[in-house]
């Protein structure tokens, strides 16, 4: 059986998760959230590590035979580590997003994330090495608990965007890198405030990568089991009403 573990530190990587069960490239997916010490994104590096790989020793438990750390902040700074623990493919959200940018090297970016993950420079240096110099950084921390909280239209949204978008000239934006995995589940917010623009989703990415790279084909059918460090009912729930299981 080919295996898929997919790790996120909370609720946000099934967005991820959505995406490879459409896929099918796996027989199971085995999903752990880290519930209990969401979100990574304010955290300092070696506690982000430290959790991952205690993250990667939960899911080895499941002779996993991929990871995808559908988490931007481990991936900033987790990723190497994971990879030589691992002794299997690794694929983080960071790479597979800035493959999927397929645009002018002139396109105006802008680039959400947590804290963590536009204060490490993954994406910046990525972008710049490929050629791209009209990038905006943007940390947008609040929109972790709005999701996590459910809230992802509204008074409530459209106040915290303004709040950290309020200074740029939305129209011009040609492409939005939704830098976190929760951050998928604010895209009809994200086109309202930018309707020009294309959004990069990394579940998406990740599918389009792990096609490419690793020459992965469709299976019959693919089957998740839901793990959480904390309040799995809460991850049954959320997943219930968007994975549609």
């Amino acid at each position: 059986m080919n295996r898929c573990g997919v790790f996120d530190s909370g609720i946000g990587g099934l967005s991820v998760a959505s995406e490879l069960l459409k896929s099918k490239l796996f027989d199971e997916i085995i999903y752990f959230g880290d519930t209990a010490r969401v979100p990574y994104g304010n955290k300092n590096e070696s506690t982000i590590i430290r959790y991952s790989l205690e993250a990667l020793e939960f899911l080895k438990n499941f002779d996993i035979d991929f990871l995808v750390v559908a988490c931007n902040s481990a991936s900033s700074v987790a990723i190497d580590e994971l990879r030589r623990e691992a002794g299997f493919p690794v694929v983080g959200v960071i790479e597979a997003g800035v493959k999927a940018l397929d645009a002018a090297k002139t396109s105006n970016i802008l680039l959400t994330g947590t804290k963590r993950t536009i204060q490490s420079n993954k994406y910046q240096n990525m972008l710049l090495d490929l050629g791209y110099q009209n990038i905006i950084s943007v940390a947008t921390p609040l929109f972790v608990p709005l999701v996590e909280e459910g809230i992802t239209e509204g008074k409530i949204v459209d106040e915290v965007f303004e709040l950290y978008f309020g200074d740029i000239d939305k129209s011009s934006i040609d492409y939005v890198i939704l830098g976190c995995t929760h951050y998928p589940f604010l895209a009809k917010s994200f086109k309202k405030h930018f309707p020009n623009a294309k959004l990069i989703h990394s579940g998406q990415a990740i599918v389009e990568l792990l096609k490419n790279e690793y020459g992965l084909k469709e299976k019959s059918d693919t089957s998740i089991k839901l793990f959480a460090s904390d309040n799995p009912e809460e991850l049954r729930s959320k997943a219930k009403e968007w994975l549609n299981l």
